[in-house]
């Protein structure tokens, strides 16, 4: 399931190069999403159009704001109905929980592999509600979104119980199912949806997601790869080298599902939704300009380990301007890139993507977002 907490905890500070190590910033509104996912035989297709969607979903949470903020946003995941897992815990799994480590979030979906199964969704809501760490902020937007096709009444746990407790701990229940709408009404699912106030959704999750290439997409997959150079991973040695790896390797699954699919990524490299304080001095630096003086050097990269104090600021900070130009960049081009979009859409009256499971994400986020006061 995917456990979808992804947490930005502050208004992007790149956005203000000119700020002094005193001034604050008021709190990103929160966004807590859970991704709960059916893994049984029949959802190989869901599991792909998960892999190939979940940049598209992160971009809607990135043109969202509140008072001029970004949300801070946090994803996880849980798998459900796969007899890889074990029965006495409902042949649930949390996959990952509520964070803000995007390039972990893709890595735990292209693991995924479907077997099974039993599929309790009033028990993986149940769970996702008790495990997860939800964010307690009055103006956050907490919500699950459950994807799966067998009926919604299955297992020990009634989903009228679980969906109840969602409510009122003020997170909305969205049912997606992988199917027809009549045999989701009949499955109950629209019934879940209703008692947890969020949307029914009906999918084909074996849908084949519409890509098109555009103009600017070269380009933009040449600057991702200048972005890449631009992080500066510290921690034990072992962190550093897996938080570079895992970014390189997952923009490779990315291009190995199409081309789209990388640009896509690479756009959400380049915004607000794509943070790794914590784990990147530079984005670290944008929340914390102490950061320098809190990193034990044998936790620095080697080059930074054998400079001065000054050399390492300066380097940071070169590397930091370095990010935002081609952020910028990679900004306009995803600007006219959308534009090319829109025209080539309408141009093959193309019918979209509302019957894939990241379409179905992005119409109940948006109008939710707007309902939570949120605006674009």
């Amino acid at each position: 399931m995917l456990r979808t907490t992804i947490v930005f905890g502050f208004c992007l500070l790149l956005l203000a190069p000119t700020l002094s190590a005193a001034h604050t910033t008021p709190a990103a509104p929160g966004v807590d999403i859970a991704l709960l996912l059916d893994t049984s035989n029949s959802m190989d297709g869901l599991i792909n159009q998960a892999k190939s969607q979940l940049w598209t979903i992160v971009q809607e949470f990135a043109a969202a704001k509140k008072a001029g903020c970004a949300p801070a946003l946090r994803v996880a995941l849980f798998e459900y109905g796969n007899t890889n897992l074990p029965a006495r815990e409902g042949y649930i799994r949390q996959v990952v929980p509520l964070g803000d480590d995007l390039d972990a979030l893709s890595e735990a979906l292209f693991a995924l592999q479907t077997k099974g199964g039993d599929e309790y969704c009033g028990q993986v809501i149940d769970e996702a509600i008790t495990r997860l760490d939800w964010t307690a902020a009055a103006d956050s937007y907490r919500a699950i979104f459950i994807a799966g096709n067998e009926p919604f009444t299955q297992g020990g746990v009634d989903f009228h119980d679980s969906c109840g407790r969602a409510v009122e701990r003020s997170i909305v229940v969205n049912t997606i199912h992988c199917g027809d709408h009549r045999t989701g009404v009949d499955g109950k699912w629209a019934e879940g949806a209703r008692l947890g106030r969020g949307e029914a959704l009906n999918i084909d999750q074996d849908r084949e997601v519409v890509q098109i290439r555009c103009p600017q997409d070269d380009r933009i997959l040449r600057l991702n790869e200048d972005l890449n150079g631009t992080y500066i991973w510290f921690g034990a040695k072992k962190e550093r080298d897996y938080f570079g790896s895992n970014q390189s390797v997952q923009d490779e699954n990315a291009g190995s599902l199409s081309p789209s699919v990388a640009v896509k990524r690479s756009i959400t490299k380049a915004g607000a939704m794509y943070r790794n304080s914590g784990r990147d001095l530079v984005d670290s630096y944008a929340d914390d300009r102490d950061i320098l003086d809190k990193v034990p050097t044998a936790n620095l990269p080697e080059d930074m380990q054998a400079m001065t104090p000054d050399q390492r600021r300066e380097h940071l900070e070169s590397m930091r301007a370095e990010r935002q130009e081609i952020q910028a960049e990679i900004a306009q081009l995803a600007a006219a890139r959308d534009e090319y979009l829109a025209a080539e859409m309408q141009r093959r009256a193309a019918a979209g993507d509302d019957e894939t499971l990241g379409g179905a994400i992005v119409k109940a986020v948006r109008t939710q977002l707007a309902g939570a006061g949120f605006d674009r």
